[in-house]
């Protein structure tokens, strides 16, 4: 599929690995792949301005097509201008369907070949998606780059029970691509299949025959054995077409980053850095690092020696310590700010590695520090 705001450039390929380089062209800026995107369910990434998302060099962030249509609404976001007006953010944005929390939050849902209809975790409030509504949604909202309605079975799933939801998810993936209108919103199809290799392999091809601008890998990371997930990854990536972006949805932990772009991955999102940083819990070099122990009252390093964000050139793990325990909001701001640089910095180690052809030995030296 020709597309003039969208394309994907594929760099090189590791020659030790396998692990691929490349640059996502958008309307909004480029994105050097392999990428982390920080997520902003709720049009804002957590304890983060714009500005301090910007000075860590986050290119890319997501936002969340469910909890945005329940609050404040679509039509809202349409009327401010779109996304990036709304949240005052001018680098490219990506929206998921809304599909994984209509599964996994709802209290009910109730799924028919139409769409679900499904409660509002706000106020119980009843709600319908189909794929053409969620289409709209995605288009009212105005992210760069949207995904199509899918259906994500839990885990675990009987095999009948995951291929008729990876069918599903099928059938709901063309319904999507033929109510997309907006050219310059690149829609990913999501490749699904649970825990079966020939499901994913399935799904893979299918999803490949539709020609979609990018292909999203949902359904992992759900419960699931790191190893499992690594295997269906070795299983579908010969299926997956080479010239387009391969985005693993929901992964985000160092280890699972470095693993994923070995496998192929181009793309990967979590709520990890944000969500542990809110417990006082520092990814670093050396491994992770629980701030609100006593055991760094008298601390006065960095929380990371190697990293180069605002809070570690500035503060101590002591003086974040005494933050968290004054239940200071400036401690999650901190470490939240840390987390996300420390990432995105793994990613250029990353890329660095792939384009010296050396990226399993840097996964090495990651092991041996402790790093993941």
């Amino acid at each position: 599929m020709e597309n003039k705001y969208f394309n994907f450039e594929l760099i090189k390929t590791c020659k030790q690995s396998g692990a691929r380089l490349g640059i996502l062209h958008t309307p909004h800026g480029d994105i050097e792949t392999p990428c982390f995107m920080p997520v902003g369910t709720q049009a804002t990434v957590k304890a983060m301005t714009p500005r301090d998302l910007k000075e860590v060099d986050a290119k890319i962030i997501l936002a969340n097509t469910y909890h945005l249509y329940l609050r404040p609404g679509h039509k809202l976001v349409e009327e401010a201008g779109g996304l990036h007006k709304f949240m005052s953010w001018d680098r490219p944005i990506l929206t998921d369907s809304g599909g994984f929390q209509v599964f996994s939050l709802a209290k009910m849902n109730d799924i028919r070949e139409d769409g679900v209809m499904f409660q509002s975790i706000l106020d119980g409030s009843r709600h319908f998606f189909t794929p053409e509504s969620v289409m709209e949604i995605e288009e009212s909202l105005g992210a760069d780059i949207i995904m199509a309605f899918d259906e994500c079975a839990p885990y675990p799933s009987d095999h009948s029970y995951a291929k008729a939801a990876m069918d599903r998810t099928h059938r709901w993936a063309e319904r999507c691509k033929k109510a997309h209108k907006r050219e310059d919103q690149a829609l990913f199809g999501i490749v699904q299949g649970n825990m079966y290799k020939d499901l994913r392999i399935e799904s893979a091809k299918a999803l490949a025959d539709m020609d979609f601008i990018g292909y999203g890998i949902g359904g992992l990371s759900v419960g699931e054995p790191k190893p499992v997930m690594y295997e269906m990854l070795e299983e579908m990536m010969p299926y997956m077409p080479d010239n387009k972006p391969h985005y693993l949805m929901g992964v985000g932990s160092p280890d699972c980053l470095v693993e994923g772009v070995i496998r192929g991955v181009d793309m990967f999102d979590c709520v990890l850095q944000t969500r542990i940083a809110r417990n006082g819990l520092a990814l670093t070099s050396n491994g992770k690092h629980m701030l609100r122990n006593a055991s760094y009252a008298h601390d006065f390093t960095p929380i990371d020696n190697e990293c180069d964000c605002y809070a570690c050139k500035n503060f101590t793990r002591a003086y974040i310590r005494h933050l968290i325990k004054a239940n200071e909001i400036l401690a999650s701001e901190l470490i939240t700010m840390h987390n996300i640089r420390f990432t995105l910095r793994l990613m250029e180690q990353v890329r660095q590695a792939i384009r010296e052809d050396r990226l399993l030995d840097f996964r090495r030296e990651l092991i041996e520090k402790g790093t993941i």
